[in-house]
C-alpha cells in the first residue's frame, strides 16, 4: 500500500505560523491609529476634567496666559504707559500687575541699573521647571544684563522683557515678567501626558503578551517533539507523538512520526533476518556435526591400514581440517546461543590461578606433542574474581586454539598473573608472527568474538597487544567486577 507523504511540502499560507504571526503585526499596526485616537481623546477628556474642577477665579486668571502673544502685548503696553513716571508709580503699577498675575514673576529696574521692585509669584504652577525663582541682582551691569538676556531664551519660564516708555532710549529702565510654560499650556496637572504614555506602553505590553504566548504554544509543541526523541520505548525507538496542527510543526511531527514507523518496521525485518540467521546456523550446526563424527571414524579405520609416507601424511592432513571444522561449528553455535542470550551465566567468587593451572594441565600434553616450550609463573597466593568457570575455561580454550592454530609456529605459550597499572592482570603469550601478519591457517575471528561477548558478561575486559614478534593478550576486571588478592 502507498503511504501518504507530505515530507518536504510547505503548508498553505492560512495554516502557516508565518502567516499567524504576520496577522498579530498587521493587526497591532493597524490598531495603533485607533489607539492614538482614543489617546487623544483621553487626553482631551482629562484635560476638560481638570477645568471642570477649577472654579472660576482660578480659569479667570489663566485665562490671562491664553495666548503669548496677547500676554506681551500687554506687558509692552503697560510699559508703554509707565513713560515719566516717578519709581513710586512704578512700583504701584507692578503691583496691581503681580495681582493680576498670580503665576508670574515681576521686577523692574531703573536706569541707573538698581533693581528697585522684585515680586515673587502668588501662586506656583506645579510640574514647571520655574518653581525655583530666578536670582535677580541688586545692581545691573551691561555684562549682566547681556548674560540674563541670553539665558532667557527658549526657557522655562517664559521671559518677557520690555522698555519702561517702551522705548530703548528713553533711560527710564526696563521691567520683567517670568511666566512658568506650564501655565502657558494651561496644564496644571501631567496626569494627561501621563495617561499618554500608559495608553502606548499597554499597547505594546499587550503586543509583547500576544507574540510570548504565540511562541510559548510553539515552543511547548517543539519541547514534546524533543522528549519523543530523547525517550525510547519499550523496543528501544522514540515513540509516535499525536499528530497536531497542519503548520510548519505540525509537518515535523508527522515527519518524526514516519521515521518511527521506518524505524520500527526496518527493526521488525532485521529482528526476523536475525531469528531465521540463528535458526539457520542451528540447524547447520547440528546437522553438519553428524557427517563430521563419520568422517573422522572412518578417517580413524583408515590409519590402521598399511599407507605410505604421503598417505599418511594427507590422512593427518585431513583430521586436523577435519578438527578445526569441528571446533569452528563449536564456535558458531556458542556464537549464535550467545548472541540470542540463551546462555546464562552464573558468576561465583573463584581462584582464577587455580583455574588457569587446570586448564593448562588439560592443554599441557598438546603443546609438549607439538614441541612447544610452556612457560607457566603464577604464584601460589589466590586471586579471586566474579566468574561463571565454565566459560571462564572456554575462554582460556578459545585463546589457546588460537595459539595453536596461528602461532604454532612460534613455539612458545607463555601464562602469567602480573601487575598492570596496580590490577592484578592475567597474560597469555605466544611467539608467533602476530594478529597483523597472514597466517597458514585463516578463521572467521569468532573465537576471539566468543571472548569478547563472555567477558564482558562476566564484568572483565581484555586487550591484545601484537607485534611481529608475538603476542600478549591481557584479562583483567572492571571496576564494576568484584575481587580481591586474599
Amino acid at each position: 500500500m502507498k503511504k501518504n507523504r507530505t515530507r518536504g511540502r510547505l503548508p498553505g499560507f492560512r495554516r502557516s505560523l508565518m502567516s499567524r504571526y504576520l496577522l498579530i503585526i498587521a493587526a497591532a499596526v493597524m490598531f495603533l491609529p485607533v489607539i492614538i485616537s482614543l489617546n487623544i481623546i483621553f487626553v482631551s477628556l482629562s484635560s476638560n476634567w481638570i477645568e471642570l474642577r477649577m472654579d472660576d477665579r482660578t480659569k479667570s486668571e489663566l485665562a490671562l496666559y491664553s495666548s503669548t502673544s496677547n500676554l506681551e502685548n500687554s506687558w509692552h503696553e503697560a510699559a508703554r504707559l509707565l513713560a515719566g513716571k516717578s519709581p513710586r508709580e512704578i512700583d504701584t503699577r507692578i503691583r496691581e500687575l503681580s495681582g493680576s498675575y498670580k503665576y508670574a514673576s515681576m521686577f523692574w529696574v531703573d536706569g541707573s541699573g538698581v533693581t528697585r521692585l522684585s515680586l515673587p509669584a502668588q501662586k506656583k504652577a506645579r510640574g514647571s521647571a520655574s518653581d525655583k525663582e530666578t536670582s535677580v541682582p541688586e545692581t545691573w551691569t551691561v555684562s549682566s544684563s547681556i548674560t540674563f538676556m541670553k539665558e532667557s531664551i527658549n526657557r522655562d519660564p517664559l521671559t518677557i522683557v520690555a522698555f519702561i516708555g517702551d522705548r530703548s532710549d528713553a533711560g527710564e529702565g526696563f521691567m520683567v515678567m517670568t511666566v512658568p510654560r506650564s501655565v502657558l499650556r494651561r496644564d496644571i496637572s501631567s496626569f494627561p501626558t501621563l495617561g499618554y504614555v500608559a495608553v502606548l506602553l499597554v499597547l505594546f505590553i499587550g503586543f509583547a503578551a500576544v507574540s510570548w504566548l504565540f511562541f510559548a504554544r510553539i515552543r511547548r509543541r517543539l519541547l514534546r517533539l524533543q522528549t519523543a526523541m530523547t525517550l525510547d520505548g519499550r523496543d528501544g525507538l522514540p515513540a509516535a507523538i499525536p499528530k497536531g496542527k497542519p503548520d510548519e510543526v505540525g509537518l515535523l511531527e508527522e515527519a518524526f512520526n514516519t521515521m518511527v514507523a521506518e524505524l520500527k518496521d526496518s527493526r521488525r525485518r532485521e529482528w526476523e533476518e536475525e531469528e531465521l540467521r540463528k535458526r539457520l546456523i542451528a540447524d547447520l550446526s547440528h546437522d553438519l556435526r553428524t557427517p563430521l563424527t563419520v568422517v573422522r571414524s572412518h578417517l580413524f579405520e583408515v590409519g590402521k591400514e598399511p599407507l605410505s609416507l604421503q598417505g599418511r601424511e594427507s590422512l593427518n592432513l585431513m583430521d586436523e581440517r577435519i578438527a578445526d571444522l569441528g571446533v569452528l561449528i563449536d564456535n558458531l553455535l556458542s556464537y549464535n546461543l550467545l548472541a540470542s542470550g540463551r546462555v546464562k551465566l552464573s558468576p561465583e567468587r573463584k581462584d582464577i590461578l587455580r583455574l588457569l593451572r587446570e586448564n593448562a594441565a588439560a592443554w599441557y600434553p598438546i603443546w609438549t606433542k607439538e614441541g612447544m616450550e610452556v612457560d607457566i609463573e603464577l604464584e601460589d597466593e589466590p586471586l579471586y574474581w566474579e566468574v561463571d568457570e565454565i566459560w571462564f575455561k572456554r575462554v582460556l580454550d578459545n585463546l589457546h586454539q588460537n595459539i595453536m592454530r596461528h602461532a604454532k609456529d612460534g613455539g612458545y605459550v607463555g601464562i602469567a598473573a602480573e601487575d598492570r597499572s596496580g590490577t592484578r592482570t592475567v597474560v597469555i603469550r605466544d611467539r608467533g608472527r602476530g594478529m597483523g601478519e597472514d597466517s597458514p591457517v585463516k578463521g572467521a575471528g569468532l573465537g576471539l568474538a566468543i571472548v569478547d561477548m563472555l567477558l564482558s558478561r562476566m564484568g572483565l575486559a581484555w586487550t591484545a597487544d601484537s607485534t611481529p614478534d608475538g603476542t600478549s593478550v591481557f584479562i583483567f576486571p572492571k571496576e564494576r567486577n568484584n575481587l580481591n588478592e586474599t
